[in-house]
């Protein structure tokens, strides 16, 4: 289906080297395991979690940055690959991403104009001079830039605007898809603000389809039509975020929601969890957050959760989706 993104059992492996003496051991980081999930075409997908748990990994493997070590990703009917090749630049027209940090995705040496023009002298050999020049300033005016930025360069410019031109870089080439890694996590909330009423608005006249990445709850909630929970490379719960925020299955998810600030809520209400997520060299067996959790039972430490999707809502837990096997006191 035109504009459909599909991702199946998605995984991305590194093998780590490391010496003892004279011999060396290859150890395996997972840092994404087994993503599966399809975003409708013009619907906007957020993805949240904490730092490691495999989101700005998971946004490459979705524009073909990198190669999976297993699964795949299809969007518009067509397979996504990693491989420099007719196809991928093909592809590459109709998928652009919005970096976490726009300082260091621009270039420091050319003025803002050229590097959102860049795009497409690259993918649109055919435009002429002048419907370049044209299509910046449309871009420009649409995320709020004014004509006097465009002969700026990167470091002249605030936060809000180095942002603002990296959206509209990858809104020149009117792609299909925008993946969105962290857009507005350096910002001010005021200019945090700003940057999502501008990026609504474009969506809201170009219908594109999107994946937010986040790891806060307050802005996925803002922009996307579901959200997934995501932890050590997995999905652990998937669903509206309005529904998430009110009523959260899994334990992670509600620690994460009972972090988000909510008017006559009192503090003492927060869950706090013990440690720091697991090494994602070094995955628990069974359930990947059992170490944290404070409802896990035995079983939980020697069967892994499935995804089971159930009335809009989808779930890795066994005492959400099998109580019975994991019935009696907390480990």
């Amino acid at each position: 289906m035109k504009g459909a993104l599909s991702v199946r059992a998605l995984k991305r492996h590194y093998t780590l080297r490391q010496r003892s003496g004279l011999f060396s051991s290859a150890k395996t980081l997972k840092a994404v395991d087994g993503l599966t999930f399809t975003v409708a075409p013009g619907e906007m997908f957020g993805i949240v979690g904490e730092s490691g748990s495999g989101k700005s990994t998971t946004a490459r493997l979705l524009l073909g940055h990198i190669p999976p070590t297993s699964g795949d990703v299809w969007f518009g009917g067509e397979p996504v690959g990693a491989v420099p090749n007719a196809h991928w630049r093909a592809m590459r027209k109709r998928m652009q991403m919005i970096y976490q940090d726009p300082l260091g995705a621009l270039d420091p040496r050319i003025a803002v104009a050229g590097q959102i023009e860049e795009p497409l002298i690259i993918h649109n050999p055919e435009m002429t001079p002048a419907d370049r020049k044209r299509r910046v300033a449309e871009v420009m005016a649409a995320v709020g830039l004014i004509t006097h930025h465009g002969s700026r360069y990167p470091h002249e410019l605030s936060g809000g605007q180095r942002q603002r031109v990296i959206i509209a870089r990858a809104l020149s080439m009117e792609p299909e898809l925008l993946v969105c890694d962290e857009p507005v996590s350096a910002l001010d909330v005021s200019v945090q603000a700003q940057v999502l009423n501008v990026f609504e608005d474009i969506r809201a006249r170009t219908g594109f389809t999107g994946v937010f990445i986040s790891h806060d709850l307050k802005v996925v909630r803002q922009v996307a039509d579901r959200v997934a929970v995501m932890y050590l490379g997995c999905i652990v719960e998937m669903g509206i975020p309005e529904d998430i925020l009110q009523s959260p299955a899994h334990p992670y998810t509600k620690a994460l929601v009972s972090a988000v600030p909510q008017p006559g809520r009192p503090a003492r209400s927060r869950i706090i969890l013990t440690g720091d997520p697991p090494n994602p060299v070094n995955v628990p067996s069974g359930c990947p957050f059992h170490t944290r959790c404070p409802e896990a039972r035995p079983a939980c430490r020697s069967l892994k959760p499935e995804l089971i999707a159930e009335g809009g809502r989808s779930v890795a837990c066994h005492l959400v989706n099998n109580p019975s096997l994991v019935g009696g006191e907390a480990a």
